[in-house]
């Protein structure tokens, strides 16, 4: 708690005889100006693991796979997430570990259902491609079916 209050506050020192508007504007700008370098916003959505260590909230990971990292990384967005992905070389298949606030696992959780949900909607679905590739097989197949009848008739045409 002490070190938040002694990095957050910043000391205004003025040495001068006689206090003008005008140098008390100038010191409440070099303020303000320094202040904003000094007093970011910690990083929100997907960041590195290190900048997620620095914001001092307890960690905790999920493994993931490679195919499901951009789909993770929208719905990530979407709950407002934040989140470091981490690739374990140590396995032959590569492993994505996504490591988390530990504050956030409630709204993983429901980030994950919906995500799930989403993917299995996806599976279930036929692709357009197979789709067209049967209808163009099944057209093929009318066609070859058909007979060509031919016939001559000659008559009376007015």
């Amino acid at each position: 708690m002490q070190e938040e209050v002694t990095q957050k506050t910043i000391a205004l020192s003025i040495q001068a005889s006689k206090l003008t508007a005008s140098v008390l504007q100038k010191a409440l700008k070099k303020l303000l100006s320094a202040g904003k370098n000094k007093l970011q916003q910690p990083h929100k959505g997907k960041q590195t693991l290190r900048q997620l260590m620095k914001q001092n909230t307890g960690v905790s990971n999920i493994e993931i796979t490679n195919d499901n990292i951009k789909a993770f990384e929208q719905t990530a967005k979407k709950y407002g997430i934040d989140f470091a992905l981490k690739k374990d070389i140590s396995t032959e298949p590569p492993r994505y570990l996504v490591f988390f606030k530990g504050r956030d696992a409630d709204v993983l959780t429901a980030a994950f259902k919906e995500f799930s949900a989403k993917n299995l909607d996806h599976e279930k679905k036929p692709s357009l491609r197979k789709l067209l590739s049967q209808a163009r097989e099944k057209a093929k197949q009318k066609t070859r079916q058909r007979e060509k009848v031919k016939s001559k008739d000659r008559g009376p045409e007015l």
